[in-house]
Formats: C-alpha cells, sequence, structure tokens
C-alpha cells in the first residue's frame, strides 16, 4: 500500500511529506543504494513517526540507515534529528561544522526558535529537541565527500540563508539537496509555465551577497534538479536561479526603502514583500484565489520580514560573526 506522504523520485531517492504546519510544506528525502540508506533533513520531533513508517514501507531495516544529513540547523530541517538518531542505531549525523554545536547542544537553538515562535508555539511546532551525542556527529566541512555504498555525496558551504547551511551534491542524480538555499518553491503554485520561487530571508543570518555568490558556487555543477525541503524536487535549474537572484534583490530593496521611511517599518515590509510575491505570482500564471494565495504566503512573510529586520539593525552595527 503507497503511503499518502512518498513521492518516489528517480535515482532511488523518496521525497517525504514530513508533516509539519501543512501538506507540503516540508520534504526530507530517503537516500537508497541497495540495501543502504540515509535522510536527508529531518523534520521536527513530531515527524520522525513518519521515517520509521517510510523504513518500512519500503523494507529497509533500522540498522541500513547510515546517515541522517540535516542541510543547517533551523528546526523545521534538524528539529528531529535527535529523535530520528536514537531511533537508528547504527547511524551517523553528518552536519555543517558551524551547525554541530547546536545540534549537540541545542539549548541556544531552542531559545532563538521560542523566541520567533513564543513557548506555546514553539511546543505545538517542534515538540521536544533531544541532543545528538557527540560521538555519533561527523562534520562536512566545504568539499567533504561521503560514500553511500558507493554513492558519492559532495558537501558544498552554502552561506547566504544561514551560516551553518551546506548542500548536497549527489553525483547520481546530478542534484543537488538544497535545504533553503535554493529558496521556497510549492507545488501549489506549478502551472503550464514552470515551477516557482522566492527566498527565504528568515532570521538571523540573511546575507545577501554571500547567498548570490553561493548561487554561482551551485550552478557551477551543472546541476539537473534541486530538491528542495520546502517542497519537492525541481528541473530548469538555470530559470529558477535567476529568479531566486531577483527575489533575494526584491526584499533586499523592500528592506532598505522600508528603513529609509522607518516609521511603522515591519507593517510596511510585510504589505510590501506580500504584494511583490502576488504580483510576480500572477505574472508567473498563477490562477489561484487571491485569498488562497494570501494564506499559503502569510507564515513565510512573517519570517521573511522578521529576517530582514535583523538584517538591518545588522547593517547599523560594527561587523561580528557568529556560529
Amino acid at each position: 500500500m503507497k503511503l499518502d506522504y512518498c513521492t518516489d523520485l528517480d535515482q532511488e531517492i523518496v521525497c517525504i511529506d514530513t508533516g509539519y504546519g501543512r501538506r507540503m510544506l516540508d520534504a526530507a528525502y530517503l537516500l537508497r543504494q541497495g540495501e543502504r540508506a540515509a535522510f536527508v533533513d529531518s523534520g521536527t520531533y513530531h515527524c520522525v513517526p513518519r521515517f520509521l513508517q517510510v523504513l518500512a514501507h519500503y523494507g529497509i531495516p533500522r540498522t541500513n540507515v547510515d546517515y541522517v544529513i540535516p542541510t543547517h540547523a533551523h528546526l523545521d530541517h534538524a528539529g528531529g534529528a535527535g529523535e530520528l538518531m536514537r531511533q537508528l542505531p547504527q547511524a551517523r549525523l553528518i552536519a555543517h561544522p558551524r551547525a554541530v554545536p547546536h545540534l549537540i547542544d541545542p539549548s541556544r537553538l531552542i531559545a532563538g526558535t521560542r523566541a520567533v515562535y513564543g513557548e506555546e508555539g514553539f511546543r505545538a511546532r517542534f515538540g521536544e529537541v533531544v541532543p545528538v551525542p557527540a560521538e555519533r556527529v561527523l562534520e562536512a566541512p566545504d568539499g567533504h565527500v561521503l560514500e553511500l555504498n558507493g554513492r558519492r555525496l559532495e558537501f558544498v558551504d552554502s552561506p547566504g540563508h544561514a551560516r551553518h547551511h551546506f548542500c548536497i551534491y549527489d553525483v547520481r542524480s546530478c542534484g543537488f539537496f538544497t535545504g533553503d538555499t535554493f529558496g521556497i518553491s510549492y507545488r501549489e503554485f506549478d502551472n503550464a509555465n514552470g515551477a516557482f520561487v522566492f527566498a527565504t530571508t528568515t532570521p538571523p543570518q540573511f546575507e545577501p551577497k554571500v547567498w548570490q555568490s553561493t548561487i554561482d558556487r551551485l550552478l557551477t555543477y551543472d546541476p539537473k534538479r534541486m530538491y528542495v525541503t520546502h517542497f519537492g524536487c525541481v528541473e530548469d535549474v538555470p530559470r529558477l536561479a535567476e529568479d531566486l537572484r531577483r527575489s533575494i534583490r526584491a526584499f533586499t530593496d523592500i528592506a532598505l526603502q522600508a528603513d529609509a521611511a522607518d516609521r511603522e517599518r515591519t507593517e510596511q515590509m510585510k504589505q510590501q514583500a506580500l504584494a511583490h510575491l502576488v504580483h510576480r505570482l500572477r505574472a508567473h500564471g498563477c490562477t489561484l484565489p487571491e485569498a488562497r494565495t494570501k494564506e499559503l504566503l502569510a507564515m513565510d512573510v512573517e519570517l521573511n520580514v522578521q529576517g530582514l529586520e535583523v538584517w538591518l539593525a545588522r547593517r547599523h552595527k560594527p561587523s561580528r560573526r557568529v556560529s
């Protein structure tokens, strides 16, 4: 019996709807290579039962999962990693060097996320965040290569959305697992003109110039597809990359214009960000009712503006690197 939250893609890749938030919001991926397997991204604590059901569905013993690979430490991508590792006794956690401390001791990560969502919202969205034992964690710096039963995975440092972010190039599929680095692309916005993409500028480490350089680097691989977390596999990579570049510039322009105006800045940015996305979607050929379009965009507009506020504040302070 087919699981209604799984989609079989090419090259033994399974897209899993983690169940976080709403349908087709948050994806993780199961990679199979012979009898061995790995997960890319883990959803939240609440999502872990689905991952175990997926393994059972494909007849993969839990002991045959070699790796759990969160693309970065944000909790919609890595919040379930600790609990998933508890359920997978032979797996190693593969993480960006900057993400490792937060996954071993998630207290700062929890505090920062609570500041965004509040205590009640945090519990509803993320539940428990289980620390990962340090001895089960492997750092993957830029250029690291991992073999999954002979399947080559290459790790590329990918700052711009977050400094603790990497993308994973799967040589077999000629595709990148991009987390948030290739933006957001909801399937509800697909139409005859293809997929639609926009940047996610969530706090606290949005860096637009650095992100543009990261896009440059990913394109040097000539990838045929991108496996994004929000949501699913997209192709037509050159067009979407250019759309993503424009989206990054548009959001920064909105922030800078609001910064100059200063008064009621946050509300102004929300209105302009939403209007910008709705306009782009109409130009893309989206025919969803406006109310439904705004509903799908509401959370991202809220979080994007929070990130733009942090970026604006950081521009007015002396430069300081944070982990």
